[in-house]
């Protein structure tokens, strides 16, 4: 086990889990370790999360307040150029094209984009996880990153634990066990959520917005419950898991898993 899938569920509540009826979360969480209580970084806002999921730092240091892009005036290497440096392939699989800017031009040997809001969120999170599954098994990439958008778009739509937020919830795990049970047991997969909500909003620190599952499942990694876990140790953690080293700006810890 030496090559990471890493599945962000936009949106997803730490606590949809458990309501949204789908068997396969808690025969996930056996063999996994995880937490159900890691926290998530302000704003909780899409774009600033996933750079601080990327880069390691708080969106103070990275510079990304709100889903618009803007350079960074201090660069740090982000999860993909540390890749990178060490020549591992890696890859993108989206449905929000504000992503692109997650890794810099040039250090992605795959990056397959699907617009959620032109083709659907539903029908595009299928789509790319069948596209994942098809070239991990065909390129046996070191780093891959799997973006379902659907969920969060429910629950802008039509409210953060209603009925249809938790059946994107759960068509969504469908979509983690298909990828679990499509791959060699080269690859961790990690399963975690940029942020939750509340109504039909996101944003604050309340811990309906700021609390969000982390869970890694992997031949080699024990079951138990994590403490302290933060969406900025992720990056270091898989880091640990391709076997390369974190980039020294970083701020986050690597997990004991």
């Amino acid at each position: 086990m030496n090559k990471v899938i890493l599945i962000l569920v936009d949106g997803m509540r730490a606590d949809s889990l458990a309501a949204c009826g789908e068997p396969y979360v808690g025969e996930l969480l056996e063999k996994s370790a995880y937490s159900l209580n890691a926290r998530t970084v302000m704003p909780s806002v899409t774009l600033p999360c996933h750079m601080s999921l990327f880069h390691s730092v708080e969106p103070m240091r990275h510079g990304i307040l709100t889903n618009d892009y803007v350079p960074q005036v201090r660069p740090i290497n982000g999860l993909v150029e540390v890749m990178d440096k060490y020549d591992k392939k890696c890859a993108f699989f989206y449905n929000w094209e504000q992503l692109r800017d997650l890794s810099r031009p040039g250090n992605l040997d795959r990056s397959d984009f699907i617009s959620g809001q032109n083709h659907g969120w539903e029908k595009t999170n299928a789509e790319l996880t069948d596209n994942a599954i098809k070239y991990i098994n065909e390129s046996n990439p070191d780093f891959v990153f799997l973006y379902l958008g659907w969920v969060d778009e429910q629950g802008h739509a039509t409210g953060w634990m209603g009925e249809d937020y938790l059946r994107a919830v759960k068509e969504s795990f469908l979509s983690v066990k298909k990828v679990v049970e499509s791959v060699s047991d080269e690859y961790a997969v990690v399963v975690t959520a940029d942020h939750g909500g509340h109504s039909r909003s996101h944003g604050t620190d309340a811990d309906t917005d700021m609390v969000i599952p982390v869970i890694f499942r992997g031949s080699e990694i024990e079951h138990k419950e994590l403490e302290n876990v933060s969406i900025i140790d992720i990056a270091p953690t898989v880091c640990s898991i391709v076997g390369v080293k974190p980039d020294g700006d970083w701020e986050g810890k690597k997990l004991e898993i």
